[in-house]
């Protein structure tokens, strides 16, 4: 059973940091794309960063470009989000989301529950 466990969200001012971390468990062969979408209240889903495993190519949404970046933690399932310069708007419920991922049951994507992260002053 493959599970996506976020930390490191919270209440921050804005124009504060935090840093996300998501951690997969489970008997994994390989993950194509690891990545970040939040939902805020009343809004769609929406994708906020991702990283191609074996190439190491980064994405972003238009408003996060230039604040917020992805990493992998070395050759690890399990990847970060660094988040400079938070601005109210950035409020939401941010999910780890890993793109087919392959193990013996099969290839499909999964999700993590997700972590709140609130920008306020």
């Amino acid at each position: 059973q493959v599970q996506l466990v976020e930390s490191g969200g919270g209440l921050v001012q804005p124009g504060g940091s935090l840093k996300l971390s998501c951690a997969y468990s489970g008997n994994i062969f390989s993950i194509r794309v690891m990545g970040w979408f939040r939902q805020a209240p009343g809004k769609q889903r929406e994708l906020v960063a991702t990283i191609h495993s074996r190439t190491g190519r980064t994405e972003y949404s238009d408003s996060v470009e230039g604040r917020f970046t992805i990493s992998r933690i070395g050759a690890t399932f399990a990847h970060t989000l660094q988040m400079n310069d938070l601005r109210p708007v950035d409020t939401a419920l941010y999910y780890c989301h890993g793109e087919l991922i392959a193990t013996p049951d099969g290839v499909k994507d999964y999700w993590g529950q997700g972590t709140q992260v609130t920008v306020s002053s």
